[in-house]
């Protein structure tokens, strides 16, 4: 027998309807659009030679039309929030890439910046909801709070990313390795440490856009600059297939969508770091 009271169930039946659950599905795909995100925005601006300003605008403009749908879609659509995460992934990373190669803000600034942002960001979203669960994601002004945070996130990860591969000369490799380690104590403390679920999905969520960054950064470099030279655009389309293939899966199955009341308790009402 349910114990839910009438406000619980309207939560979750909304919650149903905008975002995923928090499954290994939803952690693959975050972080292939991370990586996505660093080769995709260094194609635009490169190869096809739109320049970091005009990329930007195409991008922002891209990802103003796919959030517009997003907002006024009244269910979680997979093929709608997730092009949306693509699309604030490369957005996120040019935003970081405007600030330094345009600006001549220095790595260290943006990282400080955007970590800033960041925790104002949480710190608003806090005061005005009284959670930062994304299971509680039921109003428009929450789902603002949310793509707001998930894009300074990506702006943040971007500048940490290169910060710790390029300006401390760890390298690409070694700096995915090193984000990539991070999140998994982030995993141990909220496993074996009862780290709060919340606070751990927000830390991983960080941390796997400097994995992404470093990762895609070092399959397209040249091996001069330390990649395996796949290039951009082989990098870009292996990643978008796979994020495609997902998507498709998760749309036919549906295994990232909330069904029962027992998951609501367990993943819906404090949020968490992962389901399988």
């Amino acid at each position: 027998m349910s114990t839910r009271t009438p406000t619980q169930a309207n939560i979750a039946k909304t919650m149903l309807n905008k975002v995923p659950e928090v499954t290994i599905y939803f952690w693959i795909i975050k972080i292939l659009a991370t990586t996505v995100g660093e080769t995709a925005a260094d194609f635009l601006n490169t190869n096809l030679k739109l320049g970091l300003t005009g990329t930007t605008v195409v991008m922002t403009g891209l990802l103003a039309i796919a959030l517009f749908f997003q907002f006024r879609l009244k269910r979680y659509v997979p093929s709608v929030y997730w092009l949306a995460v693509v699309l604030i992934s490369v957005v996120g990373t040019l935003v970081t890439d405007n600030l330094v190669d345009n600006f001549g803000v220095s790595l260290e600034t943006t990282t400080i910046v955007f970590s800033l942002a960041l925790v104002a960001t949480f710190v608003a979203w806090y005061a005005s909801e009284k959670t930062l669960s994304i299971h509680t994601i039921v109003t428009t002004k929450r789902e603002a709070f949310y793509w707001l945070a998930v894009l300074f996130t990506f702006a943040l990860g971007t500048a940490a990313g290169d910060l710790t591969a390029e300006s401390f000369k760890l390298g690409y490799w070694k700096s995915a390795l090193m984000f990539g380690a991070l999140i998994g104590l982030v995993y141990l403390a909220h496993r074996v440490f009862n780290l709060d679920a919340i606070l751990a999905f927000w830390i991983a969520y960080i941390l796997t856009r400097p994995l992404g960054a470093s990762t895609g950064d070092y399959l397209s470099q040249d091996p001069d600059a330390g990649g395996l030279g796949l290039g951009t655009v082989v990098t870009s389309a292996i990643f978008l297939l796979a994020i495609l293939g997902v998507v498709i899966y998760l749309t036919v199955t549906r295994k990232d969508q909330i069904e029962t009341a027992n998951d609501w308790r367990r993943g819906g009402a404090s949020g968490t770091i992962g389901r399988h």
